[in-house]
C-alpha cells in the first residue's frame, strides 16, 4: 500500500479528524474511502435498479399546469 503526503488547511484537517472520529475510523481510512468514492465512474447497482421505477412521474406539461399565474409587471 502506498503512502502519500498531502498538505491541507488547518480547518480542513480539523473537519477530517472530526468526521473520522465520528465514524470511528482512522483519518487514513476516511481519506482513502472518500477518494475511492470520488473516483468511481459508474452508478452503483442499487442506483441502476431504480431506473424506470417511477411510473407516475409527472410530465413537464403536468408540472407547468400546476404553476400559478404570473403577477402583472409594473408599468413605469
Amino acid at each position: 500500500m502506498a503512502q502519500v503526503t498531502i498538505y491541507i488547511a488547518n480547518e480542513l484537517e480539523s473537519q477530517v479528524k472530526a468526521m473520522a472520529t465520528s465514524l470511528n475510523i482512522s483519518i487514513s481510512k476516511f481519506i482513502s474511502t472518500t477518494l475511492e468514492q470520488k473516483m468511481q465512474n459508474e452508478w452503483s447497482h442499487s442506483s441502476r435498479e431504480l431506473a424506470g421505477s417511477w411510473n407516475d412521474f409527472p410530465t413537464l406539461q403536468e408540472i407547468r399546469d400546476n404553476e400559478g399565474k404570473d403577477t402583472p409587471r409594473e408599468t413605469f
